[in-house]
């Protein structure tokens, strides 16, 4: 006979491949979204919220057999919904076979409780789902010692709901001093001990990741990171750009773990390119306290390429939810520093692509404003390489430096601390240079080639 009650199906579950489960577990994905608008503040399209709630139970292969939106009026502190939609729903559930319902909300673990009794099947939230993608992802250790940080520390205040099963050892009495509160106590206690292992471990890579930042520092290479909204296109772009093979698939969070590769700018200087994680609306904040070392990299770039898909019918939406975190972490997002990149114009129509490529030149020519382009068909991309050769040499002082036979070493300084946009030798063995130095590095740069001689416009 098939177990019924949450805690038999949970037990059952656990004994289960993970693939099996997957492949097997029929979802229920509602989007049970307010009508009430907050002043000044344009909501999103509730049905592409709903399509992006779906599109994340997909990015872990669960079997989506139906979705659902319900509009709320008011939030029920017991179960999220009214008492009559919750009934309505467990009919369904219960004639469409569904295992799993997927809630695109943020449920309090009393909401949850009481929705996985009412509808005898697991039920997950935004952050839930989130979290096991996340957890699905991750494939460096860092990022894997993150995930289940943020995991554990979501879980903890889930023991009421978690450990249902163990009403059967109560016998039902609810007895406060039962086996029940023990084992919860003591499963409490075990996920605090194991959060504490991690964040040992974490500082360990957190310190090793800053070791291998200072040595990139050394090096006198421009940071260009790539941030955006999940599924922006942020993996294609930087494929195009590196040509390197990352996975780059119409998926949320396909890729989750940061990726670097150096970059030939059309003047051939080197830049060095960061692919991380994307953004999404409700990011978990303890998601973004788990990724704020891996974050570091976007931290500390000198140029921000913000990827939006500008074909989204939520695009504005996106590009106030990237901001948001942005600021977050400390960036200012209306800045010199962040170039806004409007990608997948190959999905709009002739007109479309006329409008907004005069809307991005009218926003501040060709030195400014956003930049239109297709990462997939390469259509502007030799404008993007363009913009970032331009506010690279703005925000760098190029000079002329003349080094004699005998200044090895005085060359040898040049190139590892400097950018050598170019090199020749006169007739008497002199050789004669243009180089490009980062702000930080220029008053030691002054201070050992006095006779520098800078030059206008950043060389």
């Amino acid at each position: 006979m098939e177990p019924r009650t949450p805690g038999e199906i949970r037990l059952q579950r656990q004994a289960e491949p993970e693939a099996a489960i997957a492949a097997e577990t029929r979802t229920l994905v509602i989007g049970p979204y307010q009508t009430r608008r907050d002043a000044g503040a344009e909501p999103r399209a509730p049905l592409a919220r709903l399509d992006e709630a779906v599109g994340l139970a997909a990015a872990i292969e669960l079997d989506v057999a139906d979705r659902l939106l319900v509009t709320v009026q008011q939030i029920r502190p017991s179960t999220f919904l009214g008492k009559g939609r919750v009934e309505e729903i467990a009919g369904r559930i219960e004639a469409d076979g569904i295992r799993l319902v997927v809630m695109d909300c943020a449920l309090s673990p009393v909401q949850q409780r009481n929705l996985e009794k009412a509808w005898g099947v697991k039920v997950i939230d935004r952050t839930g789902l989130i979290l096991e993608i996340f957890g699905r992802r991750a494939s460096t250790r860092e990022g894997t010692l993150q995930v289940e940080h943020a995991h554990l520390a979501y879980q903890r205040s889930r023991l009421v709901r978690s450990w249902t099963h163990l009403e059967r050892q109560r016998g039902g009495f609810g007895f406060l001093g039962g086996p029940g509160e023990t084992q919860i106590e003591a499963d409490r206690r075990m996920i605090q001990e194991r959060m504490t292992r991690i964040e040992r471990e974490l500082e360990t890579v957190t310190r090793t990741r800053g070791l291998h930042r200072r040595s990139r520092r050394r090096v006198p290479y421009p940071i260009v990171a790539l941030v955006g909204y999940t599924n922006a296109g942020k993996s294609t772009l930087f494929n195009r750009l590196t040509r390197a093979e990352v996975l780059a698939e119409d998926m949320l969070f396909a890729t989750l773990d940061p990726t670097a590769r150096a970059i030939k700018l059309p003047h051939g200087e080197t830049a060095i390119l960061s692919d991380t994680v994307g953004f999404i609306s409700d990011l978990p904040t303890m998601l973004i306290a788990a990724f704020r070392a891996t974050l570091e990299d976007v931290i500390e770039a000198d140029i921000l390429l913000h990827v939006r898909d500008i074909a989204h019918e939520d695009a504005e939406a996106q590009g106030a939810d990237v901001a948001q975190v942005l600021t977050e972490l400390g960036i200012e997002p209306n800045t010199d520093r962040v170039i806004e990149v409007w990608n997948k114009a190959d999905l709009l129509d002739a007109p479309e692509r006329e409008r907004l490529l005069n809307l991005s030149r009218s926003n501040g020519g060709q030195s400014a404003g956003p930049v239109l382009l297709s990462a997939l068909t390469g259509e502007g991309i030799d404008r993007l390489m363009a913009r970032i050769e331009a506010r690279i040499a703005e925000a760098r002082t190029s000079f002329a430096v003349i080094l004699e036979p005998a200044q090895g070493a005085e060359l040898h300084w040049l190139y590892e601390n400097a950018e050598v946009l170019d090199r020749r030798e006169d007739g008497e063995g002199a050789t004669h240079l243009v180089v490009r130095i980062a702000p930080e590095k220029e008053p030691r740069f002054l201070n050992r080639f006095g006779g520098a001689r800078r030059l206008r416009g950043g060389g």
